[in-house]
């Protein structure tokens, strides 16, 4: 799946500079991975991009996660999806195959972020419990969805294999949830209210996520510009404090890493601002030529 691009006003900001110196096909076990409140009707809408800021948390359920044993993959695709399309991520939970963990990470989530993503456990063994953890955390009921079981059927049938009872129980969605599309493997996610539910296999998940994006309000886009640096972090780090300290709305970071024996920094600025980042960007820029590191 491509992440939507950027668009609009500063999408020549989302860029580097740098300066070398010379110094499954079913939802399966391999998924990547409180007390139930008083029901909320699923509203599903698409709203302008662009508006304010939405967030948004990411809650991975498996106990295979846990042990090391399946290594996530779907944090970092979420991650850039939502970042290109103006979401922004501000949480991420590990919680294993258990209902009150679920239920009370899940419940904590979505009464804080505008929407929550959760990723395993709906597949057809018995430990895939999160349907039924979303239908108690939102108190409703649970049952077979005649959609997604017609789908299940149509999908056993072309490949010549029998619905069985682990295949026709990944029909059971929650009372009020919207279907997510499933073109991979048939199989559904929903969304029920804030909360979107998807596979834990990555190529699934990411058709999924795919598929609700156009139920997602969006809001102002992330614009970054990054300064790769052959420099030790250290010498750069009391440039790049004034730096914020002179610019508190853009974010700055700066990320070490060692490369051939030589220490390099990534300077990283971001904002939803075009012309703000701009002006940070020109001060960072001309704080480093005067140190004659850029």
């Amino acid at each position: 799946m491509q992440p939507v691009q950027a668009r609009g006003v500063g999408a020549s900001l989302d860029q580097s500079r740098s300066k070398e110196n010379p110094v499954s096909d079913e939802q399966a076990p391999d998924r990547s991975a409180s007390t139930a409140t008083a029901p909320i009707t699923a509203s599903v809408s698409i709203a302008p991009a662009g508006e304010g800021t939405v967030t948004a948390a990411i809650l991975v359920i498996g106990d295979e996660i846990l042990s090391g044993r399946t290594k996530d993959r779907n944090i970092g695709t979420i991650a850039d999806h939502l970042t290109a399309i103006g979401i922004e991520l501000a949480e991420v939970r590990i919680v294993g195959d258990r209902a009150p963990a679920i239920i009370g990470a899940l419940n904590a989530l979505r009464s804080t972020y505008d929407y929550v993503f959760t990723t395993g456990g709906i597949g057809p063994t018995h430990d895939d419990i999160t349907a039924d953890a979303v239908a108690s955390a939102f108190g409703v009921p649970i049952g077979e969805d005649p959609m997604a079981l017609a789908l299940l059927a149509a999908h056993c049938e072309r490949r010549s294999v029998p619905l069985t009872p682990p295949r026709r129980r990944m029909a059971r969605v929650p009372e009020g949830a919207t279907l997510i599309k499933n073109v991979i493997s048939a199989a559904p996610g929903f969304m029920l209210g804030n909360v979107i539910v998807m596979a834990g296999v990555p190529s699934v998940m990411e058709a999924m996520l795919e598929d609700a994006t156009q139920h997602l309000r969006t809001g102002a886009r992330m614009h970054s510009f990054t300064i790769p640096l052959v420099r030790p972090e250290g010498d750069v780090a009391e440039i790049l404090s004034d730096a914020q300290a002179a610019h508190p709305d853009v974010i700055m970071g700066s990320y070490p890493s060692y490369t051939n024996g030589l220490a390099r920094v990534e300077l990283v600025l971001r904002s939803r601002d075009p012309v703000r980042l701009a002006t940070a960007v020109r001060h960072l820029e001309a704080a480093l030529r005067s140190c004659d590191i850029l």
